[in-house]
């Protein structure tokens, strides 16, 4: 069902309160080292002062448990978005209160208030309905551009548009958009790629993907639970022994449906995952019963490469390999590299590491898409309802 817009939204001279996901990432000196989720929301935020709205954001920083932590404290994150409007924003110490109601009231029309991480009340993880109503009391409308907690039913992800008009900014609206392109009318040939560590938190996503995509390519450490499922020795890989049988369940049903799920056929080992340790290239046969599997092989990188050049949808989540080491990066760089050599097809990536990597490497122009979402956009390629969508208003 289609969500309502902010642009379909009366937002002009309103208070808007704007759920976004500032949880971006900070070095031990406190610095932001990735502000890719705040400049993601500017577009929404510019739209909202061009009509003349006061602005309350709510956000939320780590996980702090219902506990004030210093560190996590969000006036680095204001100041990081000051600086990126060229406009004061108005950074306060409490999400709800005296103070909160007193700078709301006294605000007008081009103000930009930041209330206090929200996580600090242990009432945002419990969908409590009198949190709800003291932050919807603050505003006339509500717009939520935080695609990345849409799957967290957080009191101000999914209670507060209980009670205010409610509409998606664009950011998440765009993600809205794509993803449901994706799984509903995606251009054929279609494949996934899938890397990561475990099968266990992608077991979901891999059976929804096989009844849509021509074709699943899985690397990273999951990969050697599927083959030592197939019988291969995998030496000290990592491996999920609890999921041998399902990894075959889903190998057999990716033979029933005629959906190709295809395996590395060489990889890189090595005896310790370490910079500088020697590694080489083996056949998936002949992984040394004292080895650790860390990447993908030149011929797989190959094969995979072919895929990815012939296919006209693309969705990509997780590394090919244990992607801290540089030695061990090269399967991973080398997907990036060829999807965004694919300029004809629907290419969109998802998750922090996989994002990194692109970023890395300066081809973020090559993708259609880059998800600002984990686990939620994880959870909507499963075909879950995400709560923080369902909250928002349909569109007319």
């Amino acid at each position: 069902m289609a969500k309502r817009s902010v642009r379909d939204l009366d937002v002009k001279n309103k208070r808007v309160l704007l759920r976004v996901d500032y949880n971006v990432p900070v070095s031990k000196e406190g610095a932001i080292t990735d502000d890719k989720r705040i400049v993601e929301t500017l577009p929404t935020i510019r739209y909202l002062l061009e009509n003349n709205a006061i602005i309350v954001i709510v956000t939320h920083m780590g996980r702090p448990d219902g506990k004030v932590i210093e560190s996590l404290r969000l006036d680095k994150v204001a100041q990081r978005l000051s600086s990126l409007l060229g406009k004061p924003i108005t950074k306060l110490n409490s999400v709800v209160g005296p103070e909160v109601t007193t700078a709301v009231a006294n605000a007008k029309p081009g103000d930009i208030i930041m209330l206090e991480n929200v996580r600090f009340l242990k009432e945002e993880k419990t969908g409590s309905e009198e949190l709800a109503k003291q932050l919807s009391a603050l505003a006339d409308v509500y717009v939520d551009d935080a695609f990345a907690t849409a799957h967290r039913p957080d009191t101000s992800v999914a209670g507060v548009p209980q009670f205010l008009p409610s509409a998606a900014g664009f950011l998440l609206q765009r993600e809205i958009d794509i993803l449901e392109t994706v799984t509903t009318s995606a251009k054929k040939p279609f494949i996934a790629i899938l890397g990561g560590a475990k099968v266990s938190d992608k077991i979901g996503l891999i059976r929804n993907l096989l009844a849509k995509t021509d074709a699943v390519l899985i690397g990273g450490g999951m990969a050697f639970t599927f083959l030592k499922a197939k019988g291969y020795g995998v030496g000290f890989s990592l491996v999920e022994e609890d999921y041998l049988k399902v990894a075959d369940e889903i190998m057999n049903e990716a033979k029933s449906r005629g959906t190709r799920l295809l395996l590395p056929v060489d990889v890189v080992v090595t005896h310790e995952i370490r910079d500088g340790s020697s590694h080489r290239v083996v056949d998936i046969e002949e992984i040394p019963a004292d080895r650790i599997g860390v990447d993908i092989g030149p011929e797989t990188i190959a094969r995979f490469t072919a895929e990815i050049a012939k296919a006209h949808t693309i969705i990509w989540n997780g590394p090919m390999g244990v992607i801290e080491i540089g030695a061990f990066a090269e399967g991973t760089k080398a997907m990036a590299k060829a999807i965004a050599a694919n300029t004809d097809a629907l290419t969109v990536a998802g998750g922090g590491e996989t994002a990194s990597v692109i970023d890395s490497l300066g081809v973020q122009k090559g993708f259609t898409h880059i998800s600002t979402g984990g686990g939620a956009f994880l959870e909507y390629l499963e075909g879950k309802q995400l709560p923080g969508i369902e909250a928002i208003d349909s569109a007319d």
